[in-house]
């Protein structure tokens, strides 16, 4: 057991779940890059605790507003209205400092999708299954001006926009007319409650459906961007597990073919083409952006992806089973390239 920082215990004093003086114990959480994650023990009940950092852990400067803790809880409660148990639940939220207490899901009932996905285990059940949920949130949230003016700040761009399309052109000046048309095109598609960060390290595959975490990211934006966000991991974690890679482009077309099927708020044709133009964009930011993958280590592995996205971004495709097809071949002849003569 580590020292519980003062800020989760005075949190907890304030929003009633400890006494003054009470005894608190409890241990950091894994994988926390934006947030100080916390399992705290108080009395006989297990918990949850988070605090948004001001600066992000990774390695290039990324900052960002520590208030994102009230657009995460606005998600979570908003969605727990209309898909109970499909997100953790929120038990208090102080807003002094910004913490949240949520209840804590074992992880031997509750495993990281990510995880599974590194095994290969890409099952059809479970991608049709956060499918649905996603394009249920952004289908029950369109065109309700009460969220949209909630989540009225610059927090979508700070976190998403600027550190994964805005920052590539340090690297890639040739594509700064191709970047900047795609931030103004997600900023003028403002259609719908957003996640930001909807991928696998945050949905969890529990007993009755997925259940999705860490929506710090959240904000009324465009829905194809989380759409493309997701799939854009489907793509990568290929390249993590090659020999899963049938899997991968089938679990691929079917998340977007059971998400497309849900879209009645646009055209969904629209939607698809804007979630093709993000993609290369997205696949660029992971290797090149504030945020790169950290099980892409290989410099021929970040090349390949690197050079495919470039090429999508100058040459894109409006279909996602097009944009699909294309990948996989070209991991497939990457993959070729670099396996022994004899293998």
């Amino acid at each position: 057991m580590s020292d519980v920082p003062s800020v989760f215990v005075d949190a907890l004093v304030r929003l009633g779940f400890l006494s003054a003086g009470e005894a608190v114990s409890g241990s950091p959480l894994q994988g926390g890059v934006s947030s100080d994650i916390w399992r705290l023990r108080v009395g006989n009940r297990e918990l949850c605790v988070k605090c948004a950092l001001a600066r992000l852990r990774v390695e290039k400067e990324w900052l960002a507003s520590p208030a994102r803790h009230a657009s995460e809880v606005l998600w979570l409660r908003q969605v727990a209205l209309f898909a109970p148990g499909s997100v953790p639940g929120v038990l208090g939220h102080d807003p002094l400092t910004g913490v949240i207490a949520m209840e804590f899901l074992e992880p031997e009932a509750f495993p990281v999708w990510k995880s599974l996905l590194r095994e290969g285990d890409v099952s059809v059940d479970v991608v049709e299954a956060i499918a649905r949920l996603l394009v249920r949130v952004h289908a029950t949230t369109s065109r309700n001006t009460r969220l949209a003016t909630l989540f009225d700040n610059d927090l979508f761009h700070q976190l998403r926009l600027t550190p994964y399309f805005l920052s590539l052109i340090d690297q890639h000046p040739d594509l700064t007319p191709v970047l900047t048309e795609i931030v103004r095109s997600v900023e003028h598609n403002r259609k719908a409650m957003t996640h930001g960060d909807f991928s696998p390290k945050n949905i969890l595959i529990g007993p009755h459906g997925p259940v999705v975490l860490d929506a710090e990211c959240a904000g009324w934006s465009d829905p194809a961007f989380d759409l493309a966000f997701c799939l854009n991991h489907l793509l990568l974690k290929a390249v993590w597990t090659p020999s899963a890679a049938i899997s991968f482009r089938r679990g691929f077309e079917l998340f977007s073919d059971v998400y497309l099927s849900g879209v009645g708020w646009e055209v969904p044709g629209e939607l698809e083409a804007r979630a093709a133009r993000l993609l290369p964009a997205l696949l660029l930011a992971r290797i090149d952006g504030k945020s790169p993958v950290e099980y892409i280590g290989c410099a021929a592995d970040q090349e390949m992806v690197r050079g495919f996205a470039r090429s999508l971004l100058l040459r894109p495709e409006r279909s996602l089973a097009a944009f699909a097809a294309r990948w996989f071949e070209n991991l497939s002849e990457h993959l070729s390239g670099r396996l022994p003569r004899n293998a």
